[in-house]
């Protein structure tokens, strides 16, 4: 499964050098987004949790503040990184476009779940 995510990312042109601000919003939407979806969306678990932006703030900035942009993932440990695996294909430089398809595919599968 990770090799396939790898394969379909998408590789961010230097990203982060689009001089875009956050929000003053931001830490107040990404808090209520933690409340809300408390738990990785993959792993189930909720250590180290990150609230990753489906589509990059830098490559549309409109989507920053956009709960329907937004996924609880995970960083627990080296072994088990969903935010970097699954968000962003192994590399900060990419993302993944299908990263709530996968990270559903994950979840079920941990769970034994069929999808």
């Amino acid at each position: 499964m990770i090799t396939t995510i790898i394969k379909k990312v998408r590789k961010l042109k230097d990203p982060g050098s689009q001089g875009e601000k956050r929000s003053g919003q931001w830490p107040k939407v990404r808090k209520e987004h933690l409340e809300k979806n408390p738990a990785c969306a993959a792993c189930g678990g909720n250590n180290k949790i990150e609230v990753h932006h489906c589509e990059p703030f830098h490559l549309d900035p409109s989507k920053e503040l956009d709960e329907n942009n937004l996924i609880t993932l995970c960083e627990a440990n080296k072994w088990l990184n969903c935010h970097l695996c699954l968000g962003h294909g192994g590399s900060y430089k990419a993302f993944n476009p299908d990263v709530r398809k996968d990270a559903k595919r994950m979840n079920d599968m941990l769970t034994n779940k069929q999808s």
